[in-house]
Order: structure tokens, then sequence, then C-alpha cells
């Protein structure tokens, strides 16, 4: 394959192969790169077992990992725990600050109101671990720019990202008097065939998306109609509203570009509706396509 601009695989939470899991099988069968995890959901493990899972995916792979992390929706919350998380700010500043220790080589003792630990994670040499935090919403960001590496935001459209998530991380990341974290948009896309429709593929990528209420929350707020009730008509107003970019080559390279002008260091290409409604074969094909478009390469 020709050198592109991709420099990184990321996976987010999945519940058919773990993630950590499928990226060490691959580090094992010969294919390492570094890797982004945008988002695990925090209930799955306690901060700990985060830690030691990242470490483990940098040292097997032997490249940096972004390891991000979301609270998840409240009632996969309930369902896991037995009841959300009161405060899901306070709940996820308390897992970083577990899971950031751990990494940092010392022996931590801290305990707070959801998550704690004493003790320390054996020393091992590893590639670099930072800490991504999901982040749809004001005060989310706000956070992140206090205690992350990285801020992952996913199905937020440009302008959104411009002019809600930026100023949120920069406020966060003064009041803590550290440099603002890096922005990784994950940007759902397909390019559009005459076989297939935008609002397809975007309900193919985003169905559990359409109905979670934060996200609905977000997208409301972010100007994009989604109502909560109808997924074929909010999958079209994702594609109306920019939060799934579609069209043809140059389109989807222009709707990409609005997301790097908002602020965003990288930008990760999810082919998710594609592969489930065309399959692998299709998805890599799309995606050399547009990774050949993006340094004027054809990939083979």
């Amino acid at each position: 394959m020709a050198l592109s601009r991709a420099h990184a695989l990321w996976q987010g939470q999945s519940t058919l192969i773990e993630p950590h899991q499928g990226f060490t099988y691959a580090a094992g069968a010969g294919f390492r790169s570094p890797v982004g995890f945008g988002v695990t959901l925090m209930p799955l493990r306690h901060p700990y077992e985060a830690a030691l899972q990242a470490r483990s995916v940098a040292m097997t792979t032997g490249h940096p990992v972004v390891a991000g992390f979301g609270p998840g929706p409240a009632i996969f919350q309930e369902n896991m725990l037995g009841r959300p998380y009161p405060s899901q700010l306070t709940a996820v500043r308390e897992y970083v600050t577990v899971v950031r220790g751990l990494l940092g080589g010392g022996a931590i003792d801290f305990r707070g109101e959801y998550f704690g630990y004493r003790g320390i994670l054996p020393p091992a040499v590893a590639p670099k671990v930072e800490i991504g935090l999901g982040v749809l919403r004001r005060g989310m960001a706000r956070l992140a720019g206090e205690v992350a590496d990285v801020a992952v935001t996913w199905l937020t459209p440009a302008a959104w990202l411009a002019d809600t998530i930026m100023p949120a991380l920069r406020e966060g990341a003064k009041a803590a008097g550290r440099d603002m974290p890096r922005v990784a948009a994950m940007v759902p896309v397909a390019l559009r065939r005459p076989d297939r429709t935008p609002a397809e593929q975007a309900l193919a990528s985003n169905a559990m998306h359409l109905q979670a209420p934060h996200y609905i929350d977000m997208l409301r707020k972010a100007g994009v109609g989604v109502t909560g009730k109808n997924t074929a008509a909010d999958a079209a107003a994702l594609v109306e509203g920019g939060a799934f970019v579609s069209g043809d080559v140059e389109q989807v390279l222009t709707g990409l570009k609005e997301f790097e002008q908002a602020g965003a260091d990288e930008i990760i290409l999810n082919l998710t509706g594609v592969y489930n409604l065309q399959g692998p074969d299709e998805t890599t094909n799309e995606l050399k396509s547009l990774l050949g478009a993006l340094t004027g390469q054809k990939l083979r």
C-alpha cells in the first residue's frame, strides 16, 4: 500500500470483539500501528483494569496508545452498576485520576466517591499511553481540558466543535494551568453511490446513537433536527446537519476540511455504515479511495 496521511487505527467500544483484544490479535498477526480507543465505556472495567489493558496494548503493538474513556449512556450504567452515576463529571474525573496515577508508574492512594485505588501498577517499559475523554457537550469538554491528553468527539458537527467544544476545552485547560488537549474528531462518512443513499448509510452507522438521550441533546443543541422518535428521518437530519459526511470524493474531503478548520488535530474516518451494509471489501475500497485522495495517490 502506498504511504498515506493515515497513521493510526481507532476502535470504539464493541460488544462483538473486545477492542483491546482485537488490537492485540492484530499485533500478534504482525500488523502493528499506533491505536486509539474512542471510547471504551467505564462501567465495563475498574480503572486499574483500564490502565493495565491500555498499557498491555502499547506493549504488544510497540506503539503509542490513546486510551479514551466515557461513562456511556445512563441506562447502560444502570444495567451494569445498578444505578447511573449521580454525577457523570465527578465519576469521569475520578476514573481518570486513578488511571493516570497508575500509568505514571508510582504508588497511588486515592479514594473518591465512585472510584479509588491504593497500590501500584508494576513498572514496565512501554510506549506512551495518553488518556482521552469522549466529549459531546460543554461540561465534558471543559473537564477534558482540565484532565485529558486527547478530546475525542463523535457525531459532532464541525460548527459545534468550533463554537462549543473548542472554547470549553480552552476554558478547562486555562483553569487547570495546562496545555489544551489534542482533538481527535471521529467522523462517520460514506461516499455517495448510485445504489445507496446517505441517510441509509447514516442510519446503519448510528442507529443506536440516535436513541441515546445524550446524543439527541447534543445534536439538537448543535442545530441538527433529530427527534429521537423517527430514526429514518433523524438519520437524514444527520446528513443535512453535517454530523454524517457524505458525497463524492471532493465533497467528502471538503466536509473533512471543515473539521480541520474547526480545530481538530486528528480526523478519524469511520465507515461503519458502509461496513454494515456493503461489507468489508467495499469498506476497504472506499477507505483506499479517500486516503488516496488525501495524498493524491492511488492506493493498491
